[in-house]
């Protein structure tokens, strides 16, 4: 017979039928088994884990421990730590109360800690309240246009962020930086904040940029970069308003006679190599247009000492 015929006999067959039967049911069975006996495995050596660990002594269970749940552990602390330090962050940040960015500062061993010391003390002395507030002057912001290294372009950036949302209460730069900021109208005509006898006291010491040669973007105003003057090829005296054709009062000049003067924050500033339009290079203290306290800054001025030496 063929193997299909034989096939068919063995279907049709009770006997074959009823063994079929029996051989699957012990197959299911096996494997029912199969799965009952890795279970009591699987508890069997959790049993003997228990009896194992409950003979350790305490070093033998710690290192038990440490062998099987490190990884565990140290995911804990880390979150561990970095939700402490978000707490403590959130709960001990304060507003600030008075923000002065020292721009392109020479930090020395004499100096180094004096911004923080500053800070204390001008809180006091303009009653800025420390309970609610804080006093920061950064000695951090590099801007160098020949450098143009990632960290000058972020420093920029944080300046200009910060300067544009109100949070920068003055800023001191050597002329060439101030120059380029009071082209772009940062600070304020200085005769339109201080008072009639602040503008006496402080006179002698205006910076004064043109604003005739501010680019706006009218018009009138707007230059092609083929039209634009190297600025630093010009020939200015900031200290004198007489040969501008629109002279505005934008800093303040601290290169001597203050405490600043005297930090050495800028001393560097005595070298030839950073003369600026033809004249020795200052240091400039202005105010932000988007400052809405200068009055502060002006309490910073008297903070400084200057002119009182």
């Amino acid at each position: 017979m063929t193997f299909f015929f034989k096939l068919y006999m063995i279907k049709k067959s009770k006997f074959f039928q009823n063994l079929l039967c029996e051989i699957c049911f012990a197959n299911s069975k096996k494997r029912d088994n199969t799965g009952d006996d890795i279970m009591s495995v699987a508890e069997e050596i959790r049993e003997q884990q228990k009896q194992a660990f409950s003979t350790m002594n305490s070093k033998e269970k710690l290192a038990y421990f440490w062998d099987y749940y490190k990884i565990h552990v140290l995911v804990l602390i880390a979150v561990i730590a970095m939700v402490s330090t978000f707490i403590y962050q959130y709960v001990t940040n304060k507003d600030y109360g008075f923000y002065i960015s020292f721009v392109n500062a020479a930090i020395t061993g004499q100096n180094q800690d004096l911004a923080s010391e500053w800070a204390a003390e001008f809180q006091e002395y303009a009653g800025i309240d420390s309970n609610e507030y804080q006093v920061y002057i950064d000695t951090s912001v590099i801007l160098s246009e020949d450098m143009g290294t990632s960290y000058s372009v972020s420093d920029e950036e944080k300046l200009f962020v910060m300067t544009q949302v109100g949070t920068v209460n003055a800023i001191i730069a050597e002329t060439k930086t101030f120059e380029k900021y009071s082209q772009s109208e940062y600070f304020y005509n200085l005769e339109n904040v201080l008072s009639a006898e602040e503008i006496d006291k402080y006179r002698s010491y205006f910076y004064y940029t043109d604003a005739a040669t501010f680019d706006t973007g009218d018009d009138d105003t707007f230059y092609e970069a083929s039209e634009r003057k190297d600025p630093g090829k010009l020939t200015i005296n900031h200290r004198d308003p007489s040969d501008m054709e629109q002279p505005v009062a934008v800093g303040i000049i601290l290169t001597s006679d203050n405490k600043l003067a005297d930090a050495g924050y800028y001393t560097y500033l005595t070298s030839d190599e950073y003369d600026y339009q033809g004249y020795p290079s200052e240091t400039v203290l202005g105010i932000p247009v988007s400052n809405k306290e200068p009055e502060l800054a002006v309490r910073f001025l008297e903070f400084l000492q200057l002119g009182e030496g």
